[in-house]
């Protein structure tokens, strides 16, 4: 089968044994497969978590091909969504259902020993969501991706009647932009660094898309909300973008960190302490929140369409180039 992998060298597409399922696991075949924000940094050797050489993919949409011994969630020909971080079960953070902050954690297609940007993969049984028919397989890629602004809108607090403002314009920035509408956010306003990635963001009905360069941008924030922001996703993450959210919080606001830092960053702490804004990191997701991913996609309360870019798996070099420029939202894979 073909096999996606990442070296130093680049993204270069290469043959491998087909796998076969061990007790518990089940074989996937790979329909789409996306490029994320994590991948990009991680080619480009900025991603904090993942070392070159490894094998990517852990955005998927597939379908079940065969299972092993004890399998008993899901059947050959079943449509499934993988949850891709990989827990002990075992720690103190699973045993009390936070098994995305499991001690020993693996995580599939980031630095784990197979990806799901190949035509097959093995993957635990209790990785695997099923994907209701009413999806087509491009909402059913987005089920990850908008699993995590569910997570982070989730640690927020909600956001009914809340003001918020959403730093970034990509992939999960867009999905948490309408998680905020769903939420019933009385104000939401969105800042982006270029000018196509505000025009953009625009056509998703933010109240607001603010020039993340702007000297004043934090200023323009809470001018268009009226007021500070009571939540701040920082979907960047970087040292820019969390000084600007401080701001824009202050005074009693929570900023979530949904973004994979690239760098170690510093904040104002007496200004933390003194305004009592809480920093609240948001990792990944937990199976409830693929629960409501799910059905967000179903209702049509978020909508993918526009957001992707399918290229074939055999030009999986291309297609991580398309998702490094910023021309694109989302780049899928078909395997």
């Amino acid at each position: 089968m073909k096999r996606v992998i990442v070296t130093p060298a680049g993204v270069e597409v290469t043959e491998a044994a087909v796998p076969t399922p061990g007790p518990g696991e089940v074989l996937v075949r790979t329909v789409l497969a996306g490029i994320c924000g994590s991948d990009v940094h991680a080619v480009q050797g900025r991603h904090p978590n993942i070392a070159l050489p490894y094998r990517p993919g852990h955005e998927v949409a597939g379908t079940v091909e065969a299972v092993g011994a004890g399998v008993t969630r899901v059947a050959a020909g079943q449509r499934v969504a993988l949850e891709p971080f990989l827990p002990c079960w075992e720690c103190k953070q699973c045993r009390a259902g936070r098994e995305n902050l499991c001690e020993r954690l693996g995580f599939f297609g980031c630095g784990h020993d197979q990806g799901a940007m190949a035509e097959l993969f093995t993957v635990d049984q209790r990785r695997l969501h099923r994907v209701p028919d009413a999806l087509d397989w491009t909402q059913a890629a987005f089920i990850e991706p908008l699993g995590t602004p569910v997570h982070a809108a989730r640690l927020a607090g909600g956001l009914a009647g809340r003001t918020v403002a959403i730093l970034g314009a990509g992939t999960i920035a867009l999905l948490t932009l309408q998680v905020a509408r769903q939420q019933g956010a009385a104000r939401v306003v969105l800042t982006a660094r270029s000018p196509r990635s505000r025009e953009r963001a625009a056509t998703f009905g933010p109240d607001a898309v603010v020039d993340a360069t702007a000297p004043d941008a934090a200023e323009q924030v809470r001018g268009h909300l009226g007021e500070s922001a009571d939540v701040v996703f920082d979907c960047v993450a970087e040292q820019s973008t969390m000084d600007q959210a401080i701001a824009i919080a202050d005074k009693g606001g929570t900023v979530v960190v949904v973004g994979v830092p690239p760098a170690a960053v510093t904040i104002p702490l007496p200004l933390v302490q003194d305004s009592q804004l809480r920093i609240q990191g948001s990792a990944t997701y937990l199976p409830e929140d693929f629960a409501e991913a799910i059905a967000l996609l179903v209702s049509g309360a978020v909508t993918v369409s526009g957001l992707a870019t399918v290229r074939p798996l055999d030009e999986a070099a291309a297609a991580f180039a398309d998702a490094a420029s910023g021309a694109h939202v989302k780049v899928l894979l078909g395997a």
